[in-house]
């Protein structure tokens, strides 16, 4: 990445909660987001988390950041700072 591709990227810090779907017609219960947050820190999304992860509704909870190139609207795979109780697959991002 060359100092001109840096200047357009932006870091978005977020905090993301899961709660459960209802089985669907195949019986299996699934997670779907709950709540998203951003922040202008990775502790800021990091304690939100870890507040949320303590709600009745909330069965999981995650806090990472991800690089948007703001030319080309491209956003970077998710890196994860905590993911707490229920949370699905990185391989699902």
């Amino acid at each position: 990445m060359t100092h001109a591709d840096e200047s357009t990227a932006k870091v978005h810090y977020i905090c993301q909660t899961y709660v459960e779907q209802k089985p669907g017609r195949d019986g299996h219960a699934g997670l779907k987001i709950g709540k998203q947050f951003q922040y202008s820190t990775a502790a800021e999304a990091q304690n939100r988390a870890e507040r949320e992860s303590q709600s009745a509704d909330c069965v999981g909870a995650d806090a990472y950041m991800i690089s948007e190139d703001q030319d080309s609207g491209e956003v970077g795979s998710p890196r994860f700072f905590v993911r707490l109780g229920n949370v699905p697959e990185t391989d699902d991002f």
